[in-house]
């Protein structure tokens, strides 16, 4: 799935649900990934904008039964300055659950946020 605005303020925000990492996938029981179902793109700090840059932030948070996002925090980032607005953006992110045995359940994903500034 390819997220993106037009808007030059705006980063392009790639979310690869293929590739989307989950927590520890326990052997007892089936459990489906969450899957996004509103999402938020970051802004693109202007000072970083202005150099022309890309820069890549990996974000990992929780996504509880309700589908919410909580307990955000950055993995590995190109550049400091693009922490704050991928975190900013994925904590308005709202998910479809992921289920264990068909019934929702709490667990924490990894996704790559990529700014791309044209």
């Amino acid at each position: 799935m390819q997220l993106s605005t037009p808007l030059t303020r705006y980063a392009c925000l790639f979310v690869l649900l293929g590739g989307l990492s989950v927590g520890t996938m326990q052997a007892e029981g089936k459990i489906e990934p969450p899957v996004p179902v509103r999402t938020a793109a970051p802004r693109v700090p202007r000072e970083f904008s202005d150099a022309g840059k890309a820069g890549l932030v990996t974000v990992n948070f929780a996504v509880d039964e309700q589908g919410s996002v909580h307990d955000a925090k950055v993995l590995k980032t190109t550049a400091d300055i693009l922490d704050k607005p991928a975190l900013e953006a994925v904590l308005k992110w709202k998910f479809k659950p992921a289920k264990k045995d068909g019934a929702p359940y709490a667990m924490r994903v990894t996704i790559p946020i990529r700014f791309d500034v044209e």
